[in-house]
């Protein structure tokens, strides 16, 4: 193993720590993924390595190889569990490239440094609170039955106090007399003397993102809606 290789190592652990703490848990402060992120990260970077040192001792025998077992290591990853959205699969997917870009190894530190540094950078923007921060989605179950979608948009809107972009109606009951609704929606923007109006400072985490709306980590998040019953 090189001196360049050593360095690139230390780059993707630096990385992926600084997606994993600096980036996703002060927005979403779910500690248990912080440990799968990095887990991950290092687990495929250990087995980067040493495909790509075995392919470097071994030559073309050993380099047919590496291509098959990095698909085994990319299908041993299973990314099914309801409690995981789709923004946490980018991060599960951010975390593992870096992992193969750090453990490959290359003659020169400037691309793979530059692709990793780019890997974090989009991921701190895309997932950004300023980006689509009004944007929400919820599951809605009205306890009225309401087949005109002119008339279950307004009663949403009317209920959830904002816009309603997009919905589909999972459940029409027409015996029960209820009906479920996946509703996109947009809240309109903070007034300023809504703002003023509590003397007490809003709170922030250490990096200076506010806590997420409603109390939870996983709230707003258009991949995992919250159940609303809405009553008469």
């Amino acid at each position: 193993m090189t001196t360049t290789d050593l360095i690139l190592i230390a780059i993707d652990l630096a990385a992926a720590v600084l997606l994993s703490l600096g980036v996703y848990y002060p927005r979403h402060r779910r500690r248990d993924l912080v440990v799968a992120f990095i887990g991950v990260n290092v687990g495929v970077l250990a087995v980067a390595s040493a495909l790509s040192s075995a392919a470097a001792a071994g030559g073309a025998g050993v380099a047919a190889g590496l291509g098959l077992g990095l698909f085994g290591v990319l299908s041993i990853i299973r990314l099914r569990s309801s409690e995981i959205s789709q923004r946490e699969v980018s991060y599960y997917f951010a975390a593992l490239a870096m992992g193969l870009i750090g453990g490959l190894g290359a003659t020169s530190i400037v691309l793979p440094a530059l692709l990793i540094a780019l890997i974090v950078l989009v991921m701190w923007v895309a997932d950004h609170p300023a980006l689509f921060g009004r944007s929400r989605h919820q599951l809605v179950r009205l306890d009225r039955a309401i087949a005109n979608e002119a008339e279950l948009r307004g009663e949403l809107e009317r209920r959830l106090g904002g816009t309603v972009t997009a919905l589909t109606v999972q459940q029409l009951d027409l015996v029960n007399d209820s009906t479920l609704v996946d509703v996109r929606y947009r809240v309109p923007a903070a007034k300023p003397a809504d703002a003023g109006r509590s003397a007490i400072p809003e709170r922030t985490t250490a990096f200076g993102v506010p806590p997420q709306p409603y109390g939870g980590d996983r709230s707003g998040d258009a991949d995992a809606p919250q159940l609303i019953e809405a009553e008469r």
